[in-house]
């Protein structure tokens, strides 16, 4: 592809993690020499067999504490998108396509419990900023170890790094009357832990009608109950509430980009129909390992988990209560034949939800006439297994399988007499064969080729236009990526280069009727092919000097997304670029410490424009974004700790629009992101609780 040009350019840029305390920087923590977790490995990110991506306490910090948004937008191959605050998407290699609102065919775990509900979907606006330490991003089918999902895995921890025992109280204020308090308490020792968290986001949102406010408890402990046991717990529950303005047309966007979606023919505006989510959410899981001897060990989790939605839309008035529950187990024995290592695994995951889902005629925000009554009953398991062989640290070698079923069940009560419609999705083998081999020193190549399948959501079976579809089959995805990934300069520079074929069979795709509610159809097949590239330099590193830390970071994704065989209704795309997907997309970055507790972090951002329909006549323009923060970490005594801070997102105050509706009726696509918006906090920690 012509854009590969400019590998040799990035390769010149860089970036390391500096940590700031007491104006002196911590031991340096280098992307490479991180311990990942992703498939079960333990390895350090660069001689894992696969595209990952870290992000840690020390990315997330370099924005406004608010979201992981940016932090994600700032990897490679991934797009977070927001379109009114607390409503996410989340694309890896494209798989925005089924997803119009909210996290699909992304599987999630949050501290290893499946955060992901069995139909499918992921209400991750439910989490808090604070309610994660750091992420790690599999890109591409992981049904080989986490079951259904062609889209990519999050592994989401909330547990820091290193335990200090305390007291932290943050808050900030912001553009549109943003206000973010955190308070948390860390209690007992490494062996015996216990965290009290609380949260509250709120807004008035750039657009009319995008107030939001979300409230956040969390209870997690973490106790080692003998060399053997550890016994860890997490409890979680989320109020949230937010307005959805709706999408514009392109002259309203260009008009007022500030509007909500005026009323239109026999639909009301946003402000009459007072659409919005109230969303409830409590989950609580519960994990154990045991280590048998030292070559056998087990994880297991299992977790209950109940949402309350209610959606008051243009159309319509939806009620939806979502109890569900689940587990997970791996097995895992490991062992050293002389310079070589094996390790074997085995393991399975359930999960069953009990769902009913409720659709009412929306008067003013209220509900009204009853239209109909379902209650959808889904569950899913999968079964795997995996080998890693390990020869004498040269050469790793994966191997792993895992078998999928899933089923849906949905009676319409609201018809007497109505026939439950089912439709299982069984049988489904998703292979993984990967390979790293250490060519030279610091430098690792990977081969990883994996399948995946993903059957369609209970959103998607039984979309807004209330039809229910259990013909629409689940895709099947295959992927081959192989890369490179190299630390030079006594690992000061860390570069990564990851190049990746993907194919997509009966995909599904989000379409929208002449009311503009949404439906899925599959959309027979895709080509997907794309270049991930990062590169990161640590140019300073001088605790005693003035600037103790300057790191320079890029990113790189290009990506050629293409239907392979598409027709409907007379319409062939075969040939068109898959809608919601930038073929550009490039980020970089700069951070300075000083030895007086001085810090700055600068990021810019640019997209490529983006096909906003299947027939790719409409498109969404490119658009650039540069955002700053600077403050000061100072430890006043050998216990008191503050962060003073302030900064600016959209500082040219760029318009465009961040989660367009794809396919939409009457080319009603945009949804405007905020125009340059600033932010300042504080953040005070104090190890009151210290033994």
């Amino acid at each position: 592809m012509k854009h590969f040009i400019l590998v040799p350019a990035l390769i010149g840029w860089a970036f390391t993690l500096v940590a700031q305390t007491n104006g002196k920087q911590d031991s340096a923590h280098l992307l490479q020499e991180v311990i990942v977790r992703a498939y079960e490995q333990n390895r350090q990110l660069k001689t894992t067999s696969g595209s990952i991506n870290y992000i840690d306490k020390t990315q997330l910090e370099r924005f406004n504490n608010t979201s992981l948004l940016p932090a994600i937008n700032a990897t490679p191959g991934v797009r977070m998108e927001e379109r009114s605050p607390g409503s996410y998407r989340l694309n890896m290699r494209g798989s925005t396509l089924r997803a119009p609102f909210g996290v699909r065919n992304v599987k999630v775990y949050w501290n290893g419990i499946p955060f992901t509900d069995p139909s499918g979907n992921t209400y991750l606006n439910q989490l808090s900023y604070y309610n994660v330490q750091s992420v790690e991003v599999i890109k591409g089918p992981g049904s080989s170890l986490y079951g259904a999902g062609t889209g990519g895995v999050l592994l989401i921890n909330s547990q820091p790094a290193e335990w200090k025992p305390g007291a932290e109280i943050g808050y900030i204020r912001g553009s549109y009357n943003l206000g973010n308090l955190n308070v948390q308490a860390r209690l007992g020792t490494d062996d015996r832990r216990n965290i009290l968290s609380y949260s509250r986001l709120s807004s008035d949102g750039y657009r009319d009608h995008t107030n939001m406010r979300r409230d956040v408890v969390t209870w997690e402990t973490k106790l080692k109950l003998s060399d053997r046991q550890e016994l860890q717990t997490s409890m979680l529950y989320g109020d949230l509430y937010y307005q959805t303005p709706g999408a514009l047309t392109r002259s309203e966007y260009l008009n007022n980009p500030r509007a909500a979606r005026p009323a239109a023919g026999a639909f009301p505006s946003a402000d009459q129909a007072q659409a919005a989510i109230y969303q409830k959410t409590f989950l609580t899981g519960i994990g154990h390992k045991y280590q048998f001897n030292q070559h056998l060990q087990n994880s297991s989790v299992v977790y209950g988990a109940f949402s309350l939605i209610r959606n008051p839309t243009f159309r319509n008035y939806e009620k939806r209560t979502e109890p569900h529950f689940g587990g997970r187990t791996v097995f895992t024995w490991q062992d050293k034949f002389g310079p070589i290592g094996l390790k074997l695994l085995a393991g399975g995951e359930a999960q069953r939800g009990f769902f009913n889902t409720k659709t009412y005629k929306n008067r003013q925000g209220n509900p009204d006439t009853l239209q109909t009554d379902d209650d959808i009953n889904n569950w899913l398991y999968s079964a795997f297994a995996q080998a890693d062989l390990d020869l004498g640290s040269r050469l790793i070698l994966s191997v792993g399988a895992s078998f999928n079923k899933s089923s849906i069940d949905i009676t319409r009560l609201s018809i007497p007499s109505s026939a439950p419609q089912k439709r299982t999705y069984g049988n489904e083998w998703a292979p993984r064969l990967a390979l790293s081999l250490n060519v030279l020193p610091n430098t690792w190549m990977f081969v990883n080729v994996t399948k995946g399948f993903s059957p369609p959501t209970a959103q998607e079976v039984v979309p807004s236009t209330t039809v229910i579809n259990t013909g629409l089959n689940a895709e099947h995805g295959r992927v081959i990526e192989s890369g490179v990934k190299s630390s030079l300069f006594t690992n000061r520079l860390y570069v990564e280069v990851v190049y990746f074929e993907y194919r997509l069979e009966d995909a599904i795709v989000q379409r929208r009727d002449a009311s503009n509610a949404d439906y899925f159809v599959n959309a027979g097949s895709t080509d997907q092919e794309g270049l991930e590239m990062q590169a990161q330099y640590q140019l300073i590193t001088t605790p005693n000097h003035f600037f103790t830390g300057l790191r320079i970071w890029g990113s790189y994704t290009t990506s050629k997304f293409r239907y392979r065989n598409f027709k409907q209704l007379g319409s062939d795309y075969s040939g068109n670029r898959l809608p919601s997907v930038a073929p550009n997309t490039l980020a970089a970055g700069l951070d300075i410490n000083t030895k007086p507790g001085l810090y700055a972090n600068i990021t810019w951002y640019y997209s490529d424009r983006i096909a906003l329909n299947d027939a790719n006549t409409d498109y969404a323009a490119a658009y650039q974004l540069t955002g700053a923060r600077i403050g000061w970490r100072k430890l006043f005594t050998k216990k008191l700790r503050a962060d003073l801070f302030a900064g600016v997102d959209n500082l040219f105050d760029a318009r465009y629009s961040l989660g367009n509706d794809i396919n939409a009726a009457g080319g009603r696509y945009f949804n405007t992101a905020p125009g340059v918006n600033y932010f300042g906090g504080i953040c005070i920690a104090y190890p009151i609780f210290a033994p």
